[in-house]
């Protein structure tokens, strides 16, 4: 295990640019690119996949292994260990169906985080603090160090693993279908970077999404938590504001900031910096600029709900299902409104500001 920042790579580290420097280079360099591959087509593509791609049928049957285990893992942890504690908790109907799923998530991404942060900061790798140098000495076929190869699979399979939950075992949301390619755009960008030996960036793209994950689960769980057993729980409300707080923070400061200041500038710039002829540059940097817009997308999300924090001063879940927006709406009207011609809007709207299901906006991933 190494940094490999030894041999062709230079001694300083490079100063992270700015958003107009980012925008600049990485133009110039893909334009430059594109007007120097006078081969691109198919016949390149399938010639650099057959060439450069290395993964083997051991490592492809460990990832369908691992992504089966995480579902049986999860439905075990439901029902032995999350259920009944929703149940001892006494949380409200839609909260105990939901607990779960948040619980879930919130075991898994604290775990993958942990080792990712422990992977870039209590390691010799300096992919963090100088992101360029996630491509020093990179070789076609180079072997991935085995504390990097544990994070793939655990990564990888889990993200396999989400495919199939998120449409078969996930409270289904308005941004679902979103969520559902953002898990193909991850899975494929984890395994092609692994065939392809990038996976000193994976790392870092990684580490960068996880955290915003943590924060979410976390302060969901506390907005369920918050209103339990017919009772109001203070602490929990806290907790789940501060955790949107910094969720908010941390996304835009994470996934908008670090993300393409120091994955993209690394992938767009540096790389043919120090491989000129680098392997499915466009492919690549294409999936991440995807993935940069799916951050984009939820984070507009955000934006709404703060808007809706600061006008109604209640935390709200802006991705459920219109129709079950509507079914609480009717089922909380007042009868006596449907007897008038024109009806009070204004007790309407608050008879139904007590009922709407307290929940958290999400990502949602990486």
């Amino acid at each position: 295990m190494g940094s490999q920042h030894e041999g062709d790579g230079p001694l300083e580290v490079e100063p992270m640019p700015g958003f107009l420097e980012l925008l600049f280079k990485a133009s110039s360099s893909m334009f430059g690119a594109w007007r120097d591959c006078s081969a691109c087509g198919l016949e390149l593509s399938k010639r650099t996949l057959l060439d450069n791609a290395y993964i083997t049928w051991t490592e492809i049957t460990l990832f369908f292994f691992c992504a089966f285990l995480w579902t049986q893992v999860r439905r075990g942890l439901t029902e032995s260990l999350f259920k009944p504690l929703a149940q001892s908790w006494r949380l409200m109907p839609k909260d105990a169906a939901k607990m779960p799923e948040s619980a879930w998530k919130l075991v898994f991404y604290t775990m993958s985080w942990s080792y990712s942060t422990y992977l870039l900061f209590f390691t010799s790798y300096s992919f963090f603090h100088d992101p360029p140098s996630v491509f020093y000495n990179w070789k076609s076929g180079m072997s991935v160090p085995i504390d990097i190869a544990i994070a793939y699979l655990i990564q990888g399979s889990f993200y396999g693993h989400s495919i199939y939950a998120t449409v078969y075992m996930d409270a289904w949301r308005k941004d679902s279908a979103v969520m559902v390619v953002h898990h193909i755009i991850t899975l494929a960008l984890i395994c092609f970077s692994y065939a392809f030996r990038y996976h000193n960036i994976g790392i870092l793209v990684l580490f960068l999404h996880d955290i915003n994950d943590i924060q979410l689960e976390f302060t969901k769980l506390n907005v369920y938590l918050k209103s339990r057993g017919d009772g109001y729980f203070l602490f929990n409300d806290i907790l789940s504001n501060m955790g949107s707080v910094s969720f908010s923070i941390t996304w835009f400061w994470f996934r908008l900031y670090w993300f393409p200041l120091k994955v993209l500038y690394a992938t767009c710039v540096s790389s043919l910096q120090s491989v000129p002829n680098i392997p499915f540059y466009f492919f690549f940097n294409a999936l991440l600029l995807a993935l940069l817009l799916m951050n984009v997308y939820w984070f507009l999300f955000i934006v709404i709900f703060v808007v809706k924090v600061l006008k109604m001063k209640e935390v709200n879940d802006v991705r459920e299902y219109e129709e079950e927006e509507k079914a609480a709406a009717v089922a909380h009207r007042d009868p006596q409104a449907d007897n008038n011609e024109v009806g009070d809007a204004g007790h309407h709207n608050s008879a139904q500001g007590k009922h709407v299901q307290n929940g958290i906006t999400k990502e949602k991933h990486l």
